[in-house]
């Protein structure tokens, strides 16, 4: 798993097991392998390069994921793999345009490690006039039911929860694509605890033009990517003048808003993970605008490797041929089942 946020690649072994129609999972193990600075750049420019070399990156990154992922393997001394899943990472995603494009799942990898290797969750969904995003849901339904709301923060917020007997997700608004830009302005790589931000102050008019943004009165589903952070929040921002200080006391005062926002369940249990989780000014001023909610922050493996066991299941399932995307979530046609294999002979039967 590769988020927006550039954090690093999420790499998690899962064993799952259905009893009496009630799914369950194991932790086994986990690992985050940060991005070099190279990797990085690279990547934070790919939404700018042509078509031809895209695909050359996509072969690079692929070829780069496949040692990796080895690598992995070989470590954890890993000899009974049903099949590895993988989320690549995303560099286009314009689900309005039938456009999103996740790199590193390309059968290359299915060959360097003779494992069977699914994929490319997102692209049917966008065929079929989804929004390919979010998919974490069905994984929140049928493995988290104890919690009212499912929160993640990553490179952007988003929440799954239940309305009606249908699961309901979206995208709230920009976290880390935001606040690393800032902090990376006093010389970090992300606003550790949100330390930066709590010694700032919030800028009124800027926090007020952020809440009016129309994409808080659109109705779900709805999604975000990078190039609405690249083409309408970073240019409105920056518009006001202020230290990277304020501006990210402001944007983490309008994250906390807009999440508490979205909160209409009273006394309703909200799990937080994600790399955003870690934010303890965050979580503080999301626990202010949200009194009526018990915000929940769990185990340091499961806030930091959810969307990668989540992943994994959506392997599960596709390989066992169950839907494991959701049209209520997406806004496509129909529940259907995602994802590509390579190397299918080689599945366990």
């Amino acid at each position: 798993m590769s988020g927006t946020s550039l954090d690093g690649i999420d790499c998690a072994v899962v064993e799952f097991s259905l009893e009496n129609n009630v799914w369950n999972f194991s932790f086994v193990s986990g690992k985050t392998v940060p991005y070099t600075n190279q990797w990085y750049a690279k990547l934070q420019n790919a939404i700018y390069l042509s078509e031809s070399d895209l695909h050359l990156l996509n072969i690079e990154y692929t070829y780069f994921l496949g040692e990796l992922l080895n690598n992995f393997v070989v470590e954890n001394h890993l000899t009974d793999l049903d099949f590895i899943a993988s989320h690549g990472h995303t560099v286009l995603h314009q689900p309005e345009k039938g456009i999103t494009l996740q790199i590193g799942n390309l059968p290359i990898i299915s060959d360097m490690l003779s494992l069977p290797f699914v994929c490319d969750f997102r692209v049917q969904d966008v065929a079929l006039g989804g929004q390919g995003a979010p998919l974490v849901p069905i994984g929140d339904r049928l493995l988290f039911s104890e919690f009212d709301y499912c929160l993640n923060l990553g490179g952007f917020s988003n929440i799954s929860f239940e309305e009606n007997n249908e699961r309901i997700a979206f995208d709230i608004c920009p976290v880390n694509t935001l606040l690393n830009h800032f902090a990376k302005q006093l010389g970090k790589d992300f606003d550790e605890g949100g330390n930066f931000a709590q010694s700032g102050t919030v800028h009124q008019q800027l926090f007020n033009t952020l809440n009016k943004l129309s994409f808080y009165n659109q109705q779900g589903p709805k999604s975000l990517g990078i190039e609405q952070v690249n083409t309408v929040y970073l240019p409105l921002i920056e518009k006001f003048q202020l230290s990277a200080q304020d501006h990210l006391t402001t944007v983490t005062e309008h994250i906390a808003y807009q999440i508490a926002s979205v909160l209409k369940i009273k006394d309703s249990k909200l799990l937080v993970t994600g790399g955003g989780a870690f934010n303890e000014y965050l979580i503080n001023r999301l626990r202010f605008h949200a009194p009526n909610t018990t915000v929940v922050l769990t185990t340091k493996e499961l806030i930091e490797f959810k969307e990668a066991i989540i992943f994994a299941f959506l392997g599960v399932l596709r390989v066992t041929n169950t839907n494991n995307v959701l049209s209520t979530v997406t806004g496509a046609s129909k529940d259907h089942c995602s994802g590509n294999i390579f190397n299918e002979e080689l599945l366990k039967k």
